[in-house]
């Protein structure tokens, strides 16, 4: 793997680590409630069960990310970044939110494209 892609795929992973932390752990404080765009306090209390479950499975896209990089296993890493564009996609589609295409899918993309080129 080339150095351009090792540091784009570790990127894509430690922001996944930070989706985590905002979402199991900062998702009822004003740190989470802004970074999500919730409507109050009292909507984050009642969605942060969902939350938690959403950021155990970013970390474990995160994980699977840099064990691709520890296992240079390309295989891995082209799957998990597929499935974090597509993620990216349709949740800029579906929350009509177009800052989450960039945040997610276009690194998970430039990542892809390092590995494949």
């Amino acid at each position: 793997m080339n150095t351009i892609a090792v540091f784009l795929i570790a990127l894509v992973a430690f922001e996944h680590v930070y989706f985590l932390i905002l979402e199991m752990f900062l998702w009822t404080t004003p740190r989470g409630i802004k970074a999500f765009g919730l409507k109050s306090k009292a909507h984050a209390e009642d969605t942060k069960i969902l939350a938690a479950n959403q950021g155990l499975y970013n970390g474990f896209l995160a994980v699977g990310l840099l064990l691709s990089l520890f296992d240079s296993d390309l295989k891995m890493a082209v799957f998990l970044l597929i499935c974090i564009t597509v993620a990216g996609v349709y949740g800029a589609y579906t929350t009509k939110k177009i800052k989450l295409l960039y945040i997610q899918a276009v690194p998970a993309i430039l990542a892809l494209a390092a590995i494949l080129i």
